[in-house]
């Protein structure tokens, strides 16, 4: 064999493995779509949501659940609210149950991404994050025995204001909760400018920190006016923290999904069928969190791909990508 033949078989030999290679990651590409998921999740089914482990040996099956709800102002008063429900997720799984409070959407998407949390209620604007970002995948929401759910985006301000439509928000200082919030930040970006006004470009937008915060603001008078979740403003009156005649809405939208209700994608299958017997076979009646959560009755199934499309549209117009940054 000549000098010349064997550099061109190694040529030869090198430009197949290349060829190879490519094809393999291709292949490999093929076998595992994601969409929006995360580099750490595959969604062969197209459902939207992370699929389980291929390797059974990643199927996590832990001696102690962890459940956290979505970032609150007094986290523990929602402790003692979800304990009859943690006792009967207790006795339904076999598991020990621990109530974990979150301090924010971002460290609550953190600790499941980790696997520091097993199941968890994300709010409506940040599901889609904890979806992509964490492998969450939803499966119930809290709503009425006829399968009714769902709250509104309301636009709150003084009741002696002068402020009477949307269009009068023009510059004030009007308190959205957080970036990723649906009806505190993400909605009225997407919606108001149908209505005459325009977010940051037409009033100054002021980050609260939660609905409470903006509701008590706009009382307080250090608001102009405030968005924020129907569902927020109907638990805080029932306890009494704010005087609804100090308030007037002046906007109110189509109904959106509420919390959304997770588990880790990892968790081991028949973890997974006593977690949502757990959920499907709660009764609210009579309970704290029936007393709470006024006018739900059970916990119902749902899909992130269905009942979450409104939610993505609405991101979708606003540019938000998935993103850890875009979380904060």
């Amino acid at each position: 064999m000549t000098q010349r033949s064997s550099r061109g078989r190694q040529v030869l030999n090198a430009g197949l493995l290349l060829t190879f290679g490519a094809v393999a990651s291709v292949a490999v590409a093929e076998d595992c779509p994601r969409g929006d998921l995360d580099a750490l999740y595959c969604d062969r089914n197209g459902d939207l949501v992370a699929d389980p482990p291929a390797n059974q040996d990643e199927l996590v099956d832990p001696d102690t659940l962890i459940f956290a709800y979505t970032p609150v102002e007094d986290p523990a008063i929602y402790a003692d609210i979800w304990e009859p429900f943690i006792d009967h997720l207790r006795e339904v799984t076999g598991k020990e149950v621990r109530f974990f409070a979150v301090q924010s959407n971002s460290a609550q998407v953190e600790a499941m991404r980790s696997g520091r949390l097993h199941i968890a209620g994300f709010s409506t604007g940040p599901t889609p994050f904890a979806v992509n970002l964490a492998g969450a995948v939803p499966f119930a929401l809290m709503g009425s025995d006829d399968g009714r759910f769902g709250y509104t985006l309301q636009v709150y301000t003084q009741a002696d204001s002068d402020i009477q439509s949307l269009s009068d928000l023009a510059g004030k200082r009007v308190a959205h909760t957080s970036p990723t919030s649906n009806s505190g930040n993400q909605a009225p970006r997407a919606l108001f400018p149908e209505e005459g006004v325009v977010p940051d470009e037409d009033y100054e937008v002021v980050y609260s920190g939660s609905h409470d915060q903006s509701m008590l603001g706009v009382v307080a008078g250090d608001y102009d006016a405030a968005p924020v979740a129907s569902e927020v403003v109907e638990r805080m009156a029932a306890r009494g923290l704010y005087d609804e005649d100090s308030v007037r809405m002046i906007f109110e939208s189509q109904p959106f999904p509420t919390t959304s209700y997770t588990y880790a994608h990892d968790l081991a299958p028949d973890l997974v069928e006593r977690i949502e017997e757990a959920f499907f076979s709660f009764d609210f009646a009579g309970t704290a969190l029936g007393e709470e959560f006024e006018g739900v009755e059970k916990f119902i199934p749902i899909t992130y791909q269905d009942q979450w499309e409104v939610i993505r549209t609405i991101q979708a117009s606003n540019g938000v990508s998935y993103t850890a940054d875009n979380l904060e």
